[in-house]
């Protein structure tokens, strides 16, 4: 049996204030961009981050989306649903999910549009995606 190849993102987060969470992603051990989402508040949907944890995650793209590219879809998050990793830069970008950025300063992520695309580039090949979140 052929195994499928497997890509690995890890997201340490380690900044923590009262409008985000900012981070940094690691693409199967290499430093890929930075990361902010919403602070924890609770789990409760669309004002806090998810929990820590490991997570499947799909690559996503329908036409019901408000996002008109592939996306990602981060699967089986405890009392949540339709968590996304996708294009955004301040908070109020985020609803609960996970932004993604080139540079980053307090309660801010820039070039996400380009990270996010390199991302999904670099994941093409990839059947299979695991997302693993730590505090640090």
């Amino acid at each position: 049996m052929i195994e499928k190849p497997k890509a690995s993102l890890l997201l340490i987060r380690d900044t923590f204030t009262n409008k985000a969470v900012l981070g940094k992603l690691y693409l199967n051990g290499e430093f890929y961009g930075h990361t902010l989402e919403l602070p924890w508040k609770s789990n409760s949907k669309g004002i806090s981050c998810i929990p820590k944890g490991v997570y499947e995650v799909k690559k996503r793209h329908t036409e019901k989306s408000k996002y008109k590219y592939e996306h990602l879809h981060i699967l089986d998050v405890v009392d949540r649903e339709l968590i996304l990793m996708h294009i955004g830069n301040y908070p109020k970008n985020s609803r609960g999910c996970i932004l993604l950025g080139n540079t980053r300063a307090l309660n801010f992520v820039g070039e996400s549009r380009k990270a996010f695309y390199r991302l999904m580039y670099d994941l093409g090949s990839f059947e299979e995606i695991e997302l693993i979140i730590k505090n640090r």
